[in-house]
């Protein structure tokens, strides 16, 4: 087995090989390696297939099971359970990075370090330190780094922000980015799971700690437990808050200046750590957001998700305005006068060209044609782990207390008096509940760290995590 050490030396060697020589003509073959072959694995292997000039060429999961189910689908690529054979591979030209979050960033910089670009799905990183780290590299390395925000290559995104330019429903008051979905238990054991045989759970866990399972299910519901996932905050939350942060921001604020969030997770007492109901708010020094997330029904005993005010389920951005305002989803939204007169409908593509943009500008070398280029992902990635770590760093619960922490500004009135009543709908009673609610972090955006009273030991850990050894994200990339 290669060790880290050397793998790194020799890959700096090959990066340097590999510079000079890999410059792809526009006919040329573009070869690509799909590391983690699971429903999001196969369908962004699916995508890049499609594009014109592309190779799946090698095939890369711990876990033999998904190997072989995807060796059915592309039978000419090579197989691996070890991503490391990947980036020795110089006929490799850019990998796919589908495996869970915690081996994100550390999969992409030793592909970047190995010479080859990188299309990584979203969250960009399991932490803020990690995801900065990789925009280091990506940097140092020059190349070319594709975020899985697929939305950012939407033509719809453009639209709305014409339509908000044009200031038919006037000045954003402030953005509430939803996201409600049923989710069930993933149940708990009373002995720890056993990873299946296929398995070789020394690669599966990389920089994540070697801790006992309880859960019943292995795959997927790796997101609900902190060591590797970031909740549904840092499932859904990417492409929410990215929206965000492209439609209203238009990418100029990278972070928010304060953060505070609360929830719990309820009525299923099982394995999971994240939360199943969470809100936050965050101070961007301009539009205040709001973001709330439920994955309890719509009420006990129905088998239908929340709903928020007279915006219909699917609702992910809703941006209130002076006169109006717009709510949509992936896909597409509808934009309204202050009277709920619908004014215009805006349909998209789900960003289906998302592949050919990163295909596109690996062949052109030119990073500015990325529509969702790291660094940028990073940002919206860091907003979903802020949301995240105010709550980790959570107290038990005052309503009083929580309503005061935003002062004047009643929709964070709305938003707690919506988890209320969520509450009473699910049958569940606030005072026996383990509900947490988090400091209200202040940041240094520059710096990405906390500042002030809240810049505690506890908080300035959060940012980063503690790596296994063999598997840690270098500090010089």
């Amino acid at each position: 087995m290669t060790s880290r050490r050397s793998f790194i030396t020799q890959s700096a060697l090959a990066f340097t090989a590999l510079s000079a020589s890999r410059v792809l003509g526009a006919n040329e073959k573009i070869r690509i390696a799909s590391i983690g072959l699971g429903g999001q694995g196969m369908g962004n292997a699916s995508r890049m297939a499609k594009v014109p000039g592309v190779e799946i060429a090698y095939l890369c999961d711990p876990d033999t099971a998904a190997l072989d189910k995807a060796k059915k689908v592309y039978p000419q690529a090579k197989t691996t359970q070890d991503l490391r054979k990947v980036m020795e591979d110089k006929d490799i030209d850019a990998v796919i990075v589908s495996t869970g979050n915690h081996w994100h960033v550390l999969a992409s910089i030793w592909a970047l370090q190995a010479g080859k670009d990188v299309y990584v799905e979203k969250p960009v990183s399991h932490n803020i330190w990690e995801g900065r780290k990789l925009v280091e590299a990506a940097r140092k390395y020059n190349r070319i780094v594709q975020g899985g925000t697929q939305q950012r290559s939407d033509p719809l995104q453009d639209e709305i922000k014409g339509f908000l330019d044009a200031g038919t429903i006037g000045k954003i008051k402030y953005v509430r980015c939803n996201h409600y979905s049923m989710r069930a238990t993933i149940g708990k054991q009373a002995e720890p799971l056993a990873p299946p045989s296929t398995v070789n759970y020394d690669l599966w866990l990389g920089p994540a700690k070697d801790e006992p399972i309880f859960r019943q299910k292995f795959h997927y519901d790796w997101h609900w437990d902190w060591n590797t996932g970031n909740g549904e905050m840092g499932n859904w939350g990417p492409h929410i808050l990215d929206d965000l942060r492209n439609v209203v921001f238009r990418d100029k604020v990278t972070l928010p200046k304060r953060v505070i969030a609360g929830g719990g997770r309820f009525a299923w007492d099982d394995a999971g750590e994240t939360p199943n109901t969470h809100f936050a708010y965050m101070d961007t020094g301009d539009i205040p957001v709001i973001v709330d997330f439920h994955n309890l029904p719509r009420q006990k005993g129905i088998k239908a998700p929340d709903v928020y005010l007279r915006r219909r389920t699917g609702a992910f951005l809703i941006i209130e305005c002076e006169g109006g305002y717009y709510t949509g989803s992936r896909g597409g939204g509808t934009a309204y006068d202050a009277e709920g007169k619908k004014l215009h409908t805006f349909k998209g593509d789900g960003g289906k060209t998302h592949a050919a943009n990163f295909i596109a500008a690996i062949r052109s070398r030119k990073q500015a044609e990325l529509k969702a280029e790291i660094e940028a992902i990073h940002y919206s990635s860091a907003w979903c782990h802020l949301g995240n770590l105010s709550y980790r760093l959570g107290q038990k619960y005052n309503r009083e207390q929580a309503e005061a922490a935003v002062k004047d500004f009643q929709p964070w009135n709305d938003v707690i008096a919506d988890f209320h009543e969520h509450l009473v709908k699910n049958e569940l009673d606030a005072a026996t509940l383990d509900i947490k609610m988090g400091p209200m972090l202040e940041l240094d955006a520059a710096k990405e760290t906390f500042i002030g009273e809240t810049a505690t030991p506890e908080a300035l850990a959060l940012l980063t995590r503690e790596y296994r050894a063999g598997y840690e994200v270098p500090q010089a990339v």
